[in-house]
């Protein structure tokens, strides 16, 4: 049976899966380095090697990556290395290229408060005040360094050449609002990939995981459950 590994994006930690965690129980969502302990990483390919390094560590030889914004990079970068433990890719708010606007990489240097504020407003589609404060808390926690590291990574991540070296199945779940990855982001992945699958989540945006769990679970497990029928 193939197992869900959840990696999580820019300046947050495995606990933004919760409700995934909670209706996949063989799932794992792993802290990426540096994210909740000193000693991060700085490229998409560092972060790749720790989640081949954690697969093979806890003995998970069919799991299926799903990982969230960078964490969709890292999924991918991964699943470029036709790592024998990935039968699978899930892409949720992320693409082959993950450009950041230029006002964002300064602000984290320069106020670093302020723009995670920014930041926060853009992840979900309709955000409450608890949502907000939640990111906010992530990305406070996990400190100015990483996640600025974070976001520079993923503006220098690009594959969007290479995508068709890809030879797993790959769902591409987007947030129909997402306006950090738009849903033709998802479009652009399937459209080159051997088996490319593209599901919109209504009403969600980039953290469609935790602003439509019920709809994301849904679409999670029905790719599962076709990658381990094939």
């Amino acid at each position: 049976m193939i197992v869900p590994v959840f990696v999580h994006g820019s300046g947050f930690t495995g606990a933004i899966f919760a409700d995934q965690r909670a209706a996949f129980a063989n799932s794992h969502a792993p802290n990426l380095p540096g994210h909740d302990a000193p000693g991060g990483c700085s490229t998409i390919a560092e972060f790749a090697d720790f989640i081949e390094a954690y697969l093979s560590r806890n003995g998970l030889h069919e799991v299926c990556l799903c990982g969230n914004s960078m964490g969709g990079a890292i999924a991918l970068q991964v699943g470029l290395r036709q790592n024998a433990r990935v039968r699978a890719l899930a892409l949720l708010g992320s693409g082959a290229r993950l450009r950041v606007a230029p006002w964002l990489l300064k602000g984290l240097r320069t106020d670093f408060e302020g723009t995670v504020g920014t930041i926060a407003s853009k992840l979900y589609a309709q955000p409450s005040h608890e949502d907000l404060s939640r990111a906010v808390t992530f990305m406070r926690n996990v400190g100015p360094a990483q996640t600025r590291a974070d976001y520079e990574a993923c503006n220098a991540f690009d594959v969007t050449e290479r995508l068709a070296e890809l030879e797993v199945p790959v769902l591409a779940i987007a947030g129909e609002n997402d306006v950090m990855t738009p849903p033709k982001y998802a479009q652009f992945v399937a459209a080159r990939v051997r088996d490319g699958r593209v599901r919109v989540v209504p009403g969600a945006g980039h953290l469609m995981m935790a602003e439509r769990p019920s709809e994301t679970n849904e679409a999670l497990a029905d790719f599962v459950q076709s990658v381990n029928r094939s």
